[in-house]
């Protein structure tokens, strides 16, 4: 893991000594790829991601694919906003780190910088008197690459690895997807027992029957043991990253778990409990709550502190609050991925979430609380934690739609002529109204128009005239964001 192009498929390619890159668009990592690699101690596989985006999809729903994360850094650079997610994300795993200093062969290369910046984020090398493994390497000339992977498996010899090959197989999917001649296939990392040809399965909520086992280099294969990345074929539909897979003796107890399963799914989405702010106190009081987990964004890196350092302060005997991941920018959709997977709440600053965090919101019924001012954001947190919280609201995004052109009509006002980009617009809805990235009005939607018909909303995709209540000075290439307000019922 590591920020982007800090050369960890270049790493990868220069120890499987093929030209992994070559086949990658762009020369970035397009999907993840699990490559097994022979070491004279034993192979070694190695999970080539594209961000650590899918490290924390996995870990949401339950996997623990990871025995080690190998942080690549570039020598030549900083420690960068994606090497601190990443840093975030394998502590939130509690997995091990081995630090991996590369493109040392360059002029600018300067690791020693690399260590003392790490140490503001908690990674201290034993070089510095810690405890994380560090390697300096060059992926170009291969400088360092056996010391890395001698540092490698003594860590996996300390965390002392072990699994058996003999019975049924259980594993995890690293990727999936739907092959237009193969159906749906997954990528599954084995960690008990041997995967066989014509194995039952059971996987996420799909069952199935292994039809074809291909390696990485898409060769056919008879089995794969522990710890070998395998194709599998034969899925009844498309899975999803960190889904648990396990060989079944019985084809009809596969389905019948398998339809179970996507039953309870349908029931469960509706009633899912997650921490929020709302129900804080009582999850104090009963015990069930010892440390509240926040994702903390902000558009200035002073401001995050600010907020961090304010926020930490409120940590009681009952309760710590733990701050797992801070950063600067808008609230992202792997934002809310690492809320999921750690039970957490996010609280944006002077920020909002994009269109893919926004969806990921909803989806997965996380809580998401935006402030302006640093007082409140403690206060509600405070309040919440001493079971005092007033009751209050909770916005709920709907739509955005772009202002192409403005009419204005006597007796009616000014109506924005607007193409529905995402969402909906619904005419009992509350508009945002953006322009130049700030917002200079909210209010409610006066009247809602397809073509001359009044319309209770309208889709994405679709042309509308939209009229702002209070607010006439509409302009062409404005952003209206458009939301419900629910009341929240604080409970006490």
């Amino acid at each position: 893991m590591g920020h982007v192009d800090h050369g960890k498929t270049s790493l990868l390619d220069y120890i499987r000594k093929t030209n992994v890159i070559a086949g990658e668009m762009g020369g970035i990592t397009q999907h993840i790829g699990a490559y097994e690699v022979n070491l004279p101690n034993g192979p070694v596989t190695f999970l080539d991601t594209p961000g650590h985006e899918a490290f924390t999809a996995m870990r949401a729903r339950g996997a623990k694919v990871t025995d080690i994360v190998v942080l690549v850094i570039a020598a030549d650079d900083r420690v960068m906003p994606q090497t601190i997610e990443a840093i975030d994300h394998a502590k939130a795993a509690g997995v091990p780190i081995v630090v991996t200093i590369n493109k040392i062969d360059l002029p600018a290369a300067n690791p020693a910088r690399i260590k003392q910046e790490l140490m503001n984020h908690g990674i201290v090398v034993e070089e510095y008197g810690g405890e994380v493994l560090c390697a300096e390497v060059s992926a170009k000339t291969g400088t360092g690459i056996d010391h890395l992977l001698e540092l490698i498996l003594l860590q996996a010899e300390i965390l002392e690895l072990k699994s058996n090959p003999e019975g049924l197989a259980q594993g995890a999917v690293i990727e999936s997807e739907l092959d237009k001649g193969m159906g749906p296939i997954a990528t599954v990392l084995i960690s008990h027992g041997t995967l066989r040809l014509g194995d039952n399965f059971i996987c996420g909520l799909y069952s199935g029957k292994v039809r074809a086992l291909l390696n990485e280099r898409g060769k056919s294969v008879d089995y794969a043991g522990p710890s070998q990345p395998v194709q599998v074929l034969g899925f009844s539909g498309v899975c999803q990253a960190g889904d648990n897979f396990y060989v079944m003796r019985d084809e009809r107890g596969t389905k019948a778990i398998s339809n179970v399963r996507q039953r309870l799914q349908r029931e469960h989405r509706s009633r899912r409990r997650k921490t929020t702010l709302d129900d804080l106190y009582d999850q104090i009081k009963k015990g069930e709550l010892k440390n509240l987990r926040l994702v903390i964004k902000g558009d200035v890196d002073g401001s995050v502190e600010a907020l961090t350092d304010s926020l930490q302060k409120l940590s009681t005997e009952e309760v710590a609050v733990d701050v797992i991941h801070r950063g600067v920018g808008a609230i992202t959709e792997n934002d809310v991925l690492l809320a999921v997977a750690s039970d957490a709440i996010v609280i944006g600053f002077h920020v909002k979430p994009d269109a893919g965090a926004r969806s990921a919101i909803t989806r997965e019924n996380i809580d998401v609380r935006l402030y302006r001012i640093i007082y409140e954001a403690v206060s509600d947190v405070k309040a919440a934690m001493e079971g005092m919280l007033a009751p209050g609201k909770r916005e709920i995004p709907l739509g955005t739609a772009h202002v192409k052109e403005v009419f204005h009509i006597s007796r009616i006002g000014t109506i924005a002529g607007s193409y529905v980009e995402e969402g909906i617009v619904r005419r009992d809805g509350t508009v945002r109204v953006i322009r130049s990235k700030e917002t200079i009005f909210e209010g409610r939607i006066a009247s809602l128009k397809r073509f001359k018909d009044d319309v209770k909303e309208v889709s994405a995709g679709l042309e509308c005239g939209i009229g702002v209540e209070g607010f006439e000075d509409l302009q062409a290439e404005d952003t209206l964001e458009v939301f419900m307000v629910e009341k929240v019922k604080r409970k006490l």
